[in-house]
């Protein structure tokens, strides 16, 4: 957030929003200030932070969150006060059914992401010849990780798949072993998963510890590309397939996000992800609606989202822009892709006009690979 509001008020050389100027231009110059709220991860916290920003602070406008289920509940808040509320990040799909007026999601949600797998699932057996029957779920029991949950059950039948076993857990759990022992005993050929970082971390060494394998996970991106996962796992992390909305080996196809990413690296030490990617870009959709507004009123910003029509080159998105649906205001070209974590590094594989490395397929198995953490 802070990367992007230094593109906004500084003048950059790049294709971006607002890069190219000082500031607002239609608010002679006006700088972009960000107030923050933590949350602290809690749903109650997130809405006591919404008020004390409108009311105290007097923001124009709210930028958040990143668990689903706490923007569920701050952006009710933000409904309620009239305030426009840009998710960058939140995947739940239902954030954006509930027909409320003044959120706005710029990403592409989860149902666009099991899509994916599914997609990627039929290509591989098209291409490869590879036979995928059983599938295993396991997911955090949070809004995004049951609604991820329910989209890749309500589908599995539709493409001809069996969902053999479904493990639900609390994201703060310690201890995993009974939920991989049940999981090894099903014998999925493939786990669809969907975790934060510090669950995903203790599912995975759970995994090689009691030697669960299957020819492939595929996770939704979340804690799967926090910089924790790779640092702790280091190659026990490689060959997990990743539903993401970013990548940074795309910069062979997209020289701005190359570019962007160099200089969030020389600046913090670090690579975007696709979770500071995606806060970047919708902190740049929220100040380009209040440059074509030209104005602060939360009403004539909100109107300025509804008419956004941001082209991809001008995003470090894989998207094909940022436009959003008038009746739910999801962004209707935001697109997913998918990465395979090889030698610690996040490859795009799919789609295959996208690849930058070739699919491994099935995972080796873990006795016949060392350990890296």
């Amino acid at each position: 957030m802070l990367f992007a509001m230094d593109m906004i008020n500084n003048e950059h050389d790049l294709a971006l929003p607002l890069a190219s100027s000082k500031g607002i231009d239609s608010l002679n110059g006006a700088e972009i200030e960000i107030v923050f709220g933590d949350s602290q991860g809690s749903p109650s916290v997130a809405s006591s932070e919404v008020q004390r920003l409108i009311n105290k602070e007097k923001v124009v406008a709210l930028v958040g969150c990143y668990q689903s289920a706490v923007t569920a509940e701050a952006s009710e808040v933000a409904e309620e006060k009239g305030v426009p509320f840009v998710v960058p990040e939140s995947a739940a799909t239902s954030l954006t059914q509930r027909g409320l007026n003044w959120l706005f999601r710029t990403p592409p949600d989860d149902r666009t992401i099991v899509q994916n797998f599914y997609e990627f699932l039929q290509d591989i057996q098209e291409k490869e010849g590879i036979e995928v029957e059983k599938l295993g779920i396991v997911h955090e029991d949070s809004l995004w990780g049951a609604e991820f949950c329910e989209l890749v059950d309500q589908s599995a039948g539709e493409y001809g798949y069996q969902v053999v076993e479904r493990i639900s857990y609390s994201s703060d759990a310690t201890d995993v072993r009974g939920e991989v022992e049940r999981l090894q005993d099903a014998h999925p050929d493939i786990v669809m998963q969907a975790s934060y970082v510090t669950d995903a971390i203790l599912y995975m060494q759970t995994y090689e510890e009691i030697r669960f394998n299957s020819d492939a996970i595929l996770a939704d991106d979340a804690g799967f590309i926090e910089p924790e996962f790779l640092k702790t796992l280091g190659n026990d992390a490689d060959y997990i397939l990743v539903g993401a909305r970013w990548s940074k080996d795309l910069a062979e196809a997209k020289p701005l996000l190359g570019t962007v990413n160099e200089m969030f690296r020389e600046r913090y030490g670090t690579d975007m992800n696709g979770n500071s990617a995606r806060s970047f870009t919708g902190m740049l959709v929220l100040a380009d609606a209040i440059n074509r507004a030209g104005s602060t009123h939360p009403e004539a910003i909100r109107q300025a989202l509804l008419e956004t029509d941001i082209p991809g080159d001008s995003l470090i998105m894989p998207w094909d822009g940022v436009k959003f649906d008038q009746e739910t205001h999801h962004n209707t070209l935001a697109k997913g892709i998918i990465c395979q974590i090889i030698h610690e590094e996040y490859c795009t594989v799919w789609p295959w006009n996208l690849a930058t490395k070739e699919l491994v397929w099935p995972m080796p198995k873990w006795e016949k690979r060392g350990t890296g953490s």
